[in-house]
This record gives C-alpha cells, structure tokens and sequence, in this order.
C-alpha cells in the first residue's frame, strides 16, 4: 500500500512539475522552428539551440558571470536597505497614528509612480556607478514592504496585545515575540513583490545608464549587432530570477511552515 502511495506521489509530482513548464517548453519549440525556418531574419532572431551553446563561451570568457554578479549586488544591497527602511517605516505607520497620517499619502503616491523615472535625478547626485543604482532599487523596493509590514502589525489582534501586556512583556520582547512573528507571512509576500522589482530595477538602470552590470552588457552586444549575446542575456536574466522566486518559495514553506501547515 505504501508503495501504491509512493508511485502516485511521484507521479503527481511529475504531472505538475511538466504542467508547470509547458508554457515555457511552448514557447522554445515555437522559438526553434520559427528560427530554423527563416520566418524570421536570424540578426533579429537567432535559433533557440544557438544562444544556449553560446551561454558555456560566454561564461568561460567571463562577460556572463561577472555582470551578473555585479547586477545581483546592486539589486541585493538595494533589496536589503529598502527591507531595513520600509519594515521600520510600516510598523511605525501602525503603531502611530501622527506617522500614518503623514506617511500614508507619501505611501499611496508613490506605489503608483514610475520610480524608473528618477533614473536621471540619481545619476546627477550620484554618478554612473553602485551608488545611484542601488539607492533606486531601494526607492522600488520599499513601497510592499511599507504596507507589508503595516498590514501584517495591523493584523495583530488587541487580545494579544494585552495577554502579552498582562504577563510583564517589555516594548521590545513584545515586538519580538509577538508582532514580528504575526506579521511574518505578510513581510514574506512583501519580500517575494519586492524581488522581481528589485531585479528589473537593477537591470534597467543598467541598460539606460551603463556602468557594468548584465544590462549595461545586453545593451553593448546590441550596439554591436551581438544578437545571439543579446538573447543569451536576456535568457540568464529570466533564469536568475526564476529561480530566485523557486529559491524563496522553498525557504518561505519552511519559514512559515507553522503558518501554512
């Protein structure tokens, strides 16, 4: 019988995983024969099968794994700062009426906003380099976790408060062992926004104003008419940040597994 059970779950398990990927294996197959046939030019499509032999050259050379690191850098120094400012901001926001009413405008107006616009604004105070770029994945970042961290100490309730009042919790043992754990899963779905705009931030910045990075390179192969090297940056692109959400969701189960079990 528990071998009966295994073999379903197996097979349940590779029923998913290849339903999870037909949208992509689709969109390949439709890719390599497109390109194969010549229905499109190849110095605007390359075939599929040539960018990927082309990826192993371009790492060993390092024009991949250099830039890459250099954008994840930019984006996770941005992704940090903006997690430091914007948890602090929101649960101030939650805990002070005064904050929120001066911070909740601030908030709304600029969830909404272009922040890639600012691009030239940072350049001009903070020149080509880290600096400019990491500060603007900051400003795109902060915002979920802003009413991540308001709506997760929103949501605990008075009753806990004052259990926790009534037993002698101090200002700081009470945040840390009763709001931050109850506001953890809202941080978690604030974290697993914020990481795509992080990275997309990242890679913007770097097309439209250089200074290294996997975007500043993208757009260098494309001035160079490097089309199988354009496709091959986009694709290592789309790569890093599948698996940066595959890697959070792993470590969000096992986060919250007292949450969601």
């Amino acid at each position: 019988m528990s071998d009966r059970s295994g073999e379903n779950w197996t097979w349940r398990r590779l029923v998913h995983g290849t339903a999870a990927l037909y949208p992509l294996i689709l969109v390949a197959l439709v890719w390599e024969v497109t390109a194969q046939l010549g229905l499109i030019r190849s110095i605007f499509l390359p075939r599929l099968s040539t960018v990927i032999e082309l990826i192993p050259s371009l790492t060993v050379n390092g024009e991949l794994i250099g830039p890459l690191l250099i954008s994840l850098y930019r984006a996770g120094a941005g992704l940090l700062l903006a997690l430091i400012v914007g948890v602090s901001l929101g649960f101030l926001m939650a805990r002070n009426r005064a904050v929120r009413f001066l911070l909740e405008p601030l908030v709304s107006f600029g969830f909404s906003s272009p922040k890639i616009a600012f691009l030239p604004i940072f350049i001009l105070w903070f020149g080509i380099d880290h600096i400019s770029k990491i500060l603007l994945v900051a400003l795109t970042s902060v915002f979920p976790f802003i009413v991540s961290a308001y709506d997760g100490a929103r949501n605990v309730t008075v009753n806990q408060l004052w259990a926790a009042r009534a037993m002698g919790t101090s200002d700081l043992a009470l945040f840390r062992r009763v709001v931050l754990p109850a506001s953890l899963p809202s941080l978690m779905s604030g974290l697993r926004v914020a990481i795509p705009y992080a990275l997309m931030t990242a890679f913007t910045a770097e097309m439209i104003a250089g200074g290294g990075g996997l975007g500043g390179s993208l757009v260098l192969a494309q001035r160079y008419f490097e089309t199988p090297t354009v496709y091959a940056d986009i694709l290592i692109m789309l790569g890093a940040g599948y698996l940066l959400d595959i890697a959070f969701m792993w470590t969000r189960r096992r986060v919250l597994r007292w949450h969601e079990g």
